[in-house]
């Protein structure tokens, strides 16, 4: 338990951080699933349409600090190469 007002505003502020920040990574994860199950379909459309969307909202939660900027960069390029070599 907090033991001034200032360490209870604080754990405040971080629980409302956590809540955002979790919700943005679930987001995110959700986008890469629909990828990897275009990919695995072998529809390239359907793939580079959900690529499309899920490069965006990488970049975003990297930019948030959500995920570190070299991991959101690794996965958008190792799934944008997937993508390419599906047709």
């Amino acid at each position: 338990m907090a033991n001034t007002p200032s360490a209870a505003k604080a754990a405040r502020k971080i629980a409302r951080r956590t809540a955002i920040n979790k919700s943005r990574r679930s987001r995110v994860r959700n986008f890469l699933r629909k990828v990897e199950e275009a990919l695995a379909s072998g529809d390239k459309t359907a793939a580079a349409a959900a690529f499309a969307v899920a490069q965006p909202e990488m970049a975003r939660a990297a930019q948030k600090g959500v995920i570190h900027a070299n991991t959101a960069s690794r996965k958008i390029s190792r799934l944008h190469k997937r993508v390419k070599e599906l047709g």
